[in-house]
């Protein structure tokens, strides 16, 4: 079954990522995904650019509304995502869990809905 992981990141974490301290603080990330596609459970995935580049679109009846910035405040932000193959949710919960973002921020797992192939 596939899980999609979502990273969200401490907003210092993800400072230090983009700051002289980004090797380093890279370095972990760079191994951990590495152990997922070693493992074979690694599908695909992407690290994101900081919430100050998002942009947010909503449409109330016909109204299209457009908002700078990530779709709700929050203390850590999604710093990317990925998909993943295993058993079971057990399974997913263990990798979410050696995630390194997983002890200071968040790692949220969700089920991947299966693909409808249209006749």
């Amino acid at each position: 079954m596939q899980y999609m992981m979502m990273f969200y990141v401490h907003p210092d974490d993800a400072a230090r990522a983009q700051g002289p301290e980004a090797d380093a603080s890279m370095a972990g990330w760079v191994a951990y995904i590495g152990s997922l596609y070693q493992a074979g459970v690694g599908q695909s995935g992407h690290g994101l650019l900081p919430p100050a580049t998002a942009t947010t679109v909503r449409v109330r009846g016909d109204q299209r509304q457009v908002q700078d910035g990530p779709f709700a405040d929050s203390k850590e932000q999604l710093g990317g995502y990925m998909v993943i193959e295993v058993p079971d949710l057990d399974a997913a919960l263990a990798w979410a869990a050696r995630a390194p973002c997983a002890a200071r921020g968040a790692v949220e797992v969700r089920p991947v809905m299966p693909q409808q192939v249209p006749h």
